[in-house]
């Protein structure tokens, strides 16, 4: 008989072990991650945009300078320590975003740096026949933000879009990408703001919020014309270099996180299990249940293939069925079924030994005698030694007749 073989070879088996079980581990992670499909190329103005009006460009200047970088999906990470970059869109909440502020300037949680909006864009159609890369916009047109007269900080000042010349500051000067649609501050009845950019006409480009006595020391920068720090404006050294300088202004010089925050924007996702399970402390948990995981695939994988019989419980053959039946005679306690069976084999086996063939049962134990006395044996008679077992009750003499009817048998057939 040919032994049956898997048609599968063991390491195939593992690759698609493998691949599967961490296809499913990164499936887990871009739904923790929010890696839901849908497109952040989508012409609006955050960090995620590789428009004119995305800033992309920023996000790639800042890691390549060796800035700890990254884009934030969740409202929460608002209460962390480090930069936060705030790019609201252009229907953006006056509210919602008054308290962000508020919460970031309360708590002491680092500087916030927010960069207002003004171009008005819309995806490249792609019947215009024109080359476009993902997520190019098409500039529509430059108008202000209708929210930020509502927010407290802005109360008094006032935004204009109109054309100017260049701008400067920050010890440095340059031109602007489109100097007819530049948005700038133009009144500021408060004195809210202390300018770090101007125009040639002398309107802020950029500016630094005076903070009250209440609020904490970290700087609060308002970037008015969106055109110093977008990509739009990436595409010349000096206004790079200004919003780099801009950066450094808002953290005073200290190595610290920057956060690009992306849900204001509408690409927010909000904390759930699957984001936790990847975060410290849950991330040991996490690694102890994978490993886990792992011994378990390891343990089936090596017992890949059709199972090796196990040995039976209890053993064959004739001695273990006789085990197997004194042990239940002995558990009933019916010792004297054991006589008469007893002495019957023992009688066949020693008149097969004398040679006696043929006796009948009651006329065996007569002819055993009488051929024992013609050999000579000086012994007790068979008769006699079967009738001590016919005639024993108890356990011990039971077992003392039939030893001695097996001594005869054994002086017989030795």
């Amino acid at each position: 008989m040919s032994r049956r073989t898997s048609p599968f070879r063991p390491g195939t088996v593992l690759a698609l072990l493998a691949v599967g079980a961490l296809a499913f581990l990164l499936f887990l992670y871009s739904l923790g991650q929010g890696w839901t499909g849908s497109e952040e190329s989508d012409g609006g103005n955050h960090a995620a945009a590789n428009g004119l009006n995305g800033f992309s460009g920023l996000v790639t200047l800042l890691e390549r300078t060796g800035s700890n970088v990254s884009l934030s999906r969740n409202p929460a990470d608002m209460r962390e320590y480090g930069l936060q970059v705030l790019t609201p869109p252009m229907m953006a909440s006056a509210e919602e975003l008054g308290e962000l502020l508020d919460q970031r300037m309360d708590g002491g949680m680092g500087p916030t740096l927010v960069i207002l909006p003004k171009w008005i864009a819309m995806p490249v159609p792609d019947a215009q026949d024109v080359e476009s890369g993902d997520g190019w916009v098409m500039l529509l047109g430059a108008t202000s933000p209708l929210w930020f007269d509502q927010l407290e900080i802005a109360e008094g000042a006032g935004l204009t879009v109109g054309q100017t010349g260049s701008w400067e500051g920050l010890g440095g000067s340059g031109n602007l990408p489109d100097e007819t649609q530049v948005q700038a501050l133009t009144s500021d009845e408060e004195n809210a703001f202390r300018a770090l950019l101007t125009d040639s006409e002398g309107d802020v480009l950029a500016a630094e919020l005076v903070q009250r006595e209440n609020y904490d020391p970290w700087p609060v920068i308002v970037v008015f014309e969106p055109d110093l720090m977008n990509n739009y404006g990436m595409a010349d050294r000096a206004r790079a270099e200004v919003a780099l300088q801009l950066v450094e202004r808002a953290t005073l010089g200290e190595d610290m996180p920057i956060r690009f925050d992306l849900s204001l924007n509408g690409l927010g996702a909000a904390e759930n299990l699957l984001t936790l399970a990847f975060r410290p402390p849950f991330l040991a948990a996490t690694l102890c249940l994978l490993l886990a995981a792992l011994v378990i695939g390891w343990r089936a994988f090596r017992r890949f293939g059709p199972a090796v019989a196990e040995a039976p419980a209890m053993s064959q053959g004739k001695r273990q069925l006789a085990r197997n039946g004194a042990a239940l005679l002995q558990r009933v306690k019916r010792w004297h079924l054991l006589k008469r069976p007893y002495e019957d084999i023992v009688g066949r086996r020693v008149a097969k030994a004398l040679g006696l063939r043929n006796a009948e049962t009651g006329a065996r134990e007569q002819a055993i005698d009488e051929a024992l006395h013609r050999r000579g044996h000086d012994g007790p008679q068979f008769s006699r030694l079967a009738a001590d077992l016919r005639d024993a009750e108890k356990p011990r003499d039971i077992l003392r007749a039939a030893r001695r009817l097996r001594t005869l048998e054994r002086t017989l057939t030795q």
